[in-house]
C-alpha cells in the first residue's frame, strides 16, 4: 500500500467517526475517545514521518499541515474534555470537523498527487513505518500523543529543507 492510500483511509475512518458524533446515538463517549486516539496518532504519523518526507515537493502545504495541525489539536483537546451531553458538544465536534474537512482537501487534491510522483518506490516503505507508527501511537492513547514533544502534534517545527 502506498502512504497517501494509508493517510485517504485515515481519512475517511475520521470522517465516519465524525458522522456518528454528530448524530449522536448514545455511543458519543466511545466514539469520542476512538477520534481522539485515530486523529492523534494520525496526525503524528504525518509530521514525523510524511511531512519530513513531501516537505521539498509542496512546501507551502506541509507547512500549513503542520500549522492545521496546531489548531486541530487545540480543538481536539478542547472536544477531549467535554462530555457529550455538554450544550456545547456538538458545536465543537462541527468545528472540528470542519477544520479536518478543509486540512483533508488540501492534502488529498494537492499535495497526495505529487507526493506520490516524488516518493516513487520509496512509498510502500514509507507506510509500513506510519502503519507501526500509529499503532503504537494509538495504543499509547490519546493523552500520550497530544503530550509528546518534537514534532509530535505540537507545531509548526517543521525540519528544515535540505541543501541541494
Amino acid at each position: 500500500m502506498k502512504a497517501t492510500e494509508l493517510l485517504k483511509r485515515q481519512h475517511d475512518e475520521v470522517s465516519a467517526i465524525f458522522k456518528g458524533l454528530e448524530k449522536g446515538n448514545g455511543h458519543s463517549k466511545a466514539l469520542l475517545d476512538k477520534l481522539g486516539n485515530s486523529l492523534a496518532a494520525h496526525m503524528v504519523i504525518e509530521q514525523e514521518l510524511f511531512y519530513p518526507a513531501v516537505l521539498a515537493v509542496k512546501e507551502n502545504l506541509v507547512l500549513e499541515g503542520y500549522e492545521e495541525h496546531a489548531v486541530a489539536r487545540f480543538a481536539l483537546k478542547r472536544l477531549m474534555q467535554t462530555d457529550p451531553s455538554d450544550r456545547t458538544f456538538k458545536a465543537k465536534v462541527k468545528t472540528l470537523k470542519e477544520i479536518i474537512e478543509h486540512h483533508v482537501e488540501e492534502e488529498e487534491e494537492d499535495m497526495f498527487p505529487r507526493a506520490e510522483k516524488a516518493l516513487g518506490d520509496r512509498s510502500e516503505a514509507l507506510c509500513a513505518e506510519m502503519k507501526t507508527l500509529f499503532e503504537k501511537t494509538v495504543k499509547e492513547g490519546y493523552e500520550n500523543a497530544v503530550g509528546r514533544g518534537g514534532a509530535a502534534v505540537t507545531s509548526a517545527s517543521a525540519p528544515a529543507t535540505p541543501s541541494t
